[in-house]
């Protein structure tokens, strides 16, 4: 990788590029572990000066992304705890304790007993015409946001990864170190809870 003997030698315009690239990225998943954007920034400072004072020792197991994504996953926790504002990322097997409730409340499915048990009882509402203007005029931003900020940390992580910075599943396995099912399971979950926010928003209830 030329990038990383140009950062090693302290290349000011492959670090400027390595800013522009991420920096707003790193900045987004820095707010799912603290309470405002000021220490936000915070954040994302000490990460950059994590990758300075750290590149020399990248050894190129992973991806340059996901070293620096990690960097910045360690400084967000590590505030976000001094904040009150997030724990920290369990391992898998805590991660998936963490979301062990049901991602929808299970009276939408059919009980055991009933031949299509697990079935839907009533099929999720077709968002038609209108909630696509919605959608299409941004209302159901703020939505899905405060949606996403109650998520468990575990699910919050894998979603914001997988969904606003469009990361692939490899990519979030390897940068949280989880497996691959783990990683399925908690996208779904989150997914599945951001949905149910819209649907309420849709039919006119509170999320």
């Amino acid at each position: 990788m030329v990038l990383v003997p140009a950062l090693r030698d302290g290349d000011d315009a492959a670090f400027a590029w390595l800013l522009t690239r991420y920096d707003r990225s790193l900045r987004r998943l820095a707010m799912n572990y603290v309470p405002s954007g000021a220490i936000a920034d915070e954040v994302v400072q000490d990460t950059w000066m994590g990758v300075i004072n750290g590149i020399d020792h990248f050894e190129g197991r992973s991806s340059l992304k996901t070293w620096v994504f990690r960097i910045l996953m360690n400084v967000a926790r590590a505030r976000g705890a001094r904040e009150h504002r997030s724990v920290p990322f369990a391992a898998a097997g805590g991660a998936l304790e963490e979301g062990a409730e049901p991602a929808l409340d299970p009276d939408r499915f059919r009980a055991v007993g009933n031949e299509h048990a697990g079935h839907w009882v009533s099929y999720p509402a077709a968002w038609e015409h209108e909630p696509e203007d919605r959608i299409e005029a941004g209302e159901t931003v703020g939505v899905v946001r405060e949606a996403m900020r109650h998520l468990p940390p575990a699910q919050q992580e894998v979603m914001t990864l997988r969904d606003v910075e469009g990361w692939t599943p490899s990519e979030i396995c390897d940068a949280l170190n989880i497996s691959e099912t783990n990683q399925r399971v908690l996208l779904h979950r989150a997914r599945s809870k951001v949905r149910n926010a819209l649907e309420q928003y849709f039919e006119g209830g509170e999320a």
